[in-house]
């Protein structure tokens, strides 16, 4: 009876406390369950195994609500080496690889059992095996094998065992006891416990009991996400991973009218169903913007240009939005954006003219200033532009100022308010335009542009420094010296100052003067270092002095030495009283161009006697090329090797016989950059060819004038060859003067001409004659300096057969050449001296062709009976006299260059001696004039110093004064008896 009653009281215990399981499938977000296993809710036999029969058994019951449960309870207490199982049938898993098993069991305290306590267990062990399918089971249930042989029941027990794994031991965390049967107190235990990794389709839960009293209901579910939204990208559900600490990667996508900003949105999902570490997000696209979770798209006015921006923003000021989604705004008319504007700036539209502007001159230097416009358009990014125009001659046009003209600190691009332009044409007007830009003013085409204007007239400047100073013969008391005339000189230079001091005595220096742009610098100490500085002098006044050059006078001579000059000596005691006489007569006799002996300078450049000595000044003299057996050696000596990389060509300006002439930069080590003419000898040469062209380089390499075409070097180890000259801007003289026909002053005209004659002085000094001079053969640059170039008579002359006379031993040109030369083949300074009548000529006529349509034959036959071409209209008198001496036929008649430069000094210093013009009967169109002698105030007569030295018989010392660099009565006329 007793025994009943427990059994009772167990079976009681097993339905009246409600032991229940459930599983868990382990998805990310706890929410919607969907359940894999629910004892509870399962209506009929759950159909779970349990063995051996007596053991667990399942009771019916209803909860709370009065809802049916299934309920599974075992309590064989009593009985020891306790076995019972309980199998659950197969359950899926749904592609779970992880799923959580929760347990609600309640268990009886094994101290409330009278006389059970060496029996009682208060735990009990959970179980799983995986399948695929519950074949497996059925088969274990009919107790057989595979292969159809039978087992026996404790087999078929041990089989079943033997495939579970063990999940855990699970033991109550509360257990009741008899007084909590009486005191209907429920304690509940929940565990749960995570099953994985999971690889088969579904699996079958048991459950070991070893003698315990228990009761449980049974669940296992899996939870389905809901959709997750966040930052508009959407998530799907998603499976966790197998291993407790793995994250598995869910990659959303965005909604409507959004996009991903810089990457897709990615979230992870944790085991423990948790959505974790976000990672990238949507954002609307442009024209949208994000209204509680979904896109919406901009209104009119309204617009969203960046993904970055969360809304649509109102258009900014002068631009407007006419439709809905907008991702710009569009500008208002007269109004403009730059790519670079952000899309939040107002549009905005050029400046306006800037203001109150004006200008100070100084000198040939114009400080210009002026204030910011009125309007800026909207804008900070304001700049100044400046236009230059030169105001023509004649008053009738403008013209672009030349690439020479300097602005400081540009001339475009001026952030600030204020520029100097130097290095203007003195005594010249200019026109200056300051023109406001900004960011939008090259879009804003119909946009006018807005100028404010400034007038401005130039002075007369001091010429530039003089930029190298060369040395020449030296002596032990003496340095000859030349130089260079300045870069722009500013007018007519009048004279030069030489200061020199011995070195680190600057403090005692001492400073002569010369017309000219070289000098002998005597009284000199030997073998000392002595410091030369030059400087130039026009109306306007004296320039800078250049740089500081040493040059070192020559160590003593020896006695040898000393007597070798005895025979100077002795003509210099001779001729000391002599002179004074001679030299006064010459003076009053007007040979020398009016030169006044009591108005020269006393520090005017002289040649000294010195201790019973004559010292000669250095004099170059000109070394034909042709006179070397190997032409490239004349090269290498007269002319400096450039490597070609120092050159670059930037346009053709130009064709010759051997190739294209060229212009562009030349920029040579430690030195500023300059801009010259490239002769390029074309492809395809012979050795012959070559000779020829790189011959005129060779000559013009021994050549250094003011007013000859400098040489820069050549090009010889890299192809092409080349010739590198100075460059020219206004180009030749003839071509230059038909494009400014009557723009020019006849000073202008004059300075040009003077220009010329010292060019050709200083070659006829050399020795060397041009035979080729012409106004196509003199270069002009931007400061109006003629340069005389072009030193190959038969090459320039092939391609134009109407342009020369063949005579025996080539061609020559006509119009130009003096009539021995033509006759006879004789070339001299004085055919030089025809030929510069001619340019004269050229000149004063702005560039009109020699004889005009006359044949060659008719030239010479006019020539040959003494016509002679009329004067230019508008020609100076003076000016014309002078073209009739260097055309006498007598070349012995006609004037030297020194003299010719003479009498244009003389002219250009009396303006006045040049408005009487010439006679309207020399002025017939197109009719030669007979020639007639003309007096020019400087005589073309004059003796020679073989002449003057027979005259005092003292013809023996003629080859003595050449040597010694006293070719003209104008040189000896300068020896004194210091």
């Amino acid at each position: 009876m007793q025994a009943r009653w427990w059994s009772c009281g167990i079976r009681l215990v097993a339905w009246t406390w409600v032991w229940s399981l459930a599983l868990l499938g382990a998805w990310c977000i706890p929410a919607n369950e969907v359940n894999l296993l629910d004892s509870r809710s399962v209506m009929g036999d759950l159909g779970w195994v349990a063995y051996p029969k007596n053991g667990w058994e399942e009771i019916g019951e209803v909860d709370e609500d009065y809802a049916p449960i299934h309920t599974y309870q075992v309590c064989r207490v009593m009985e020891q080496n306790q076995n019972n199982w309980l199998h659950t049938n197969w359950i899926l898993t749904e592609g779970a690889q992880r799923v959580f098993i929760e347990l609600k069991f309640t268990l009886r305290d094994c101290n409330s059992l009278p006389g059970g306590v060496g029996t009682c267990k208060e735990t009990f062990n959970m179980y799983y095996y995986e399948t695929d399918g519950d074949e497996d089971e059925d088969e274990m249930e009919e107790g057989q094998m595979r292969d159809g042989t039978g087992m026996t029941e404790e087999e078929d027990r041990v089989m079943k065992e033997s495939r579970y794994i063990k999940i855990d031991t699970i033991a109550a965390d509360e257990s009741f006891t008899e007084l909590d049967l009486g005191d209907r107190v429920m304690k509940l235990n929940t565990e749960v416990r995570d099953l994985g990794p999971l690889t088969r389709k579904g699996f079958y839960l048991a459950f070991q009991d070893l003698g315990a009293c228990i009761a449980l209901v049974s669940a296992c579910f899996l939870q389905t996400l809901p959709v997750l939204v966040k930052s508009l990208a959407e998530f799907s559900d998603t499976i966790p991973g197998s291993e407790a600490s793995q994250l598995v990667e869910v990659v959303g996508h965005c909604v409507n009218n959004s996009l991903p900003l810089y990457e897709p949105p990615r979230m992870h999902c944790s085991t423990e169903g948790e959505w974790l570490v976000p990672i990238g997000k949507c954002v609307c696209q442009t024209g949208f913007e994000e209204i509680n979770g979904s896109c919406h798209v901009c209104k009119v006015g309204f617009y969203r240009s960046l993904l970055e921006s969360l809304a649509c923003s109102k258009c900014p000021p002068h631009s407007v939005a006419r439709q809905t989604g907008a991702t710009a705004c569009s500008c208002e008319e007269g109004y403009y954006k730059i790519d670079s504007d952000p899309p939040n700036m107002a549009c905005t539209r050029p400046p306006s003219a800037p203001r109150n502007a004006i200008s100070n001159v100084n000198e040939t230097s114009v400080f210009l200033e002026w204030s910011v416009p009125m309007e800026t358009g909207g804008r900070k990014d304001v700049r100044y532009n400046i236009l230059c125009r030169r105001v023509l001659p004649d008053g009738r046009g403008l013209e672009e100022c030349g690439p020479n003209v300097r602005f400081l600190p540009r001339r475009v691009g001026l952030s600030n308010t204020s520029v100097m332009v130097a290095d203007l044409q003195s005594h010249t007007n200019y026109s200056f335009l300051l023109e406001a830009v900004n960011g939008v003013s090259e879009l804003a085409k119909d946009h006018a542009k807005q100028y404010v204007s400034l007038n401005v007239t130039t002075n007369q400047a001091a010429p530039s420094p003089v930029s190298v100073v060369r040395k020449g013969l030296t002596g032990k008391s003496s340095i000859s010296l030349s130089w260079a005339e300045p870069d722009r000189p500013n007018g007519i230079i009048l004279e030069y100052e030489i200061k020199y001091f011995e070195k680190e005595q600057d403090s005692s220096y001492t400073i002569i003067k010369s017309k000219e742009t070289e000098m002998a610098v005597e009284g000199l100490k030997p073998s000392s270092v002595y410091i030369f500085q030059v400087r130039a002098r026009t109306s306007a006044g004296y320039g800078a002095f250049s740089r500081r050059f040493e040059f070192q006078t020559s160590p003593y001579l020896t006695a040898t030495s000393e007597r070798a000059q005895a025979s100077i000596v002795v003509v210099a005691i001779t001729l000391a009283l002599v002179l004074l006489a001679v030299v006064a007569g010459f003076l009053l006799s007007g040979r020398r161009c009016g030169y006044s002996k009591a108005k020269q300078d006393p520090e005017e450049e002289k040649m000294h006697f010195h201790n019973g000595h004559i010292k000669f000044p250095g004099v170059r003299t000109y070394i034909d090329p042709l006179t070397y057996e190997d032409p490239n050696q004349a090269v290498h000596e007269f002319t400096q090797e450039i490597d070609v990389s120092f050159i670059s060509i930037e346009r053709i300006i130009g064709a010759g016989e051997f190739g294209e002439v060229c212009s562009g930069p030349l920029r040579l080590p430690g030195k500023r950059e300059i801009q010259v003419a490239i002769k390029t000898l074309k492809a395809g040469y012979t050795e012959q060819q070559r000779r020829d062209f790189l011959w005129e380089a060779s000559i013009m390499g021994q050549f250094n004038h003011p007013n000859i075409i400098r040489l820069e070097g050549v090009v010889t180890k890299s192809k092409p060859v080349m010739i590198i000259t100075e460059y020219m801007e206004n180009g030749s003289l003839d071509t230059f003067l038909k494009k400014n026909d009557g723009q020019f002053t006849v000073i202008q005209l004059v300075g040009m001409l003077r220009g010329i004659a010292s060019g050709m002085r200083y070659l006829s000094d050399m020795g060397y004659v041009h035979r080729d001079l012409a106004a196509r053969n003199i270069l002009v640059n931007s400061n109006l300096v003629c340069k005389v170039s072009d030193f190959g008579l038969s090459r320039v002359l092939e391609d134009d057969p109407e342009a020369a006379y063949t005579t025996r031993g080539g061609k020559i040109p006509i119009r130009w050449t003096a009539p021995e030369a033509i006759a006879y083949r004789k070339f001299t300074s004085a055919s030089d001296v025809w030929s510069y009548g001619i340019v004269m000529w050229e000149v004063m006529s702005y560039g009109e062709r020699p004889y005009w349509e006359m044949s060659n034959q008719d030239v010479i036959k006019a020539v040959e009976e003494s016509y002679r071409l009329p004067g230019p209209m508008d020609c100076p008198e003076a000016l014309y006299h002078l073209m009739m001496d260097c055309w006498q036929r007598e070349r012995s008649n006609r004037p030297k260059f020194d003299e010719i430069v003479c009498l244009l000094d003389k002219l250009i210093r009396n303006p006045s001696s040049l408005k009487k013009l010439v006679n309207s009967s020399h002025r017939v169109s197109n009719l030669l004039v007979e020639h007639a002698s003309v007096e020019s105030g400087c005589s073309s007569r004059s003796q020679t110093v073989g002449e003057w030295l027979d005259s005092i018989k003292m013809g023996r010392y003629t080859e003595l004064f050449m040597e010694g660099g006293y070719s003209s009565l104008e040189t000896v006329s300068q020896m004194t008896s210091e």
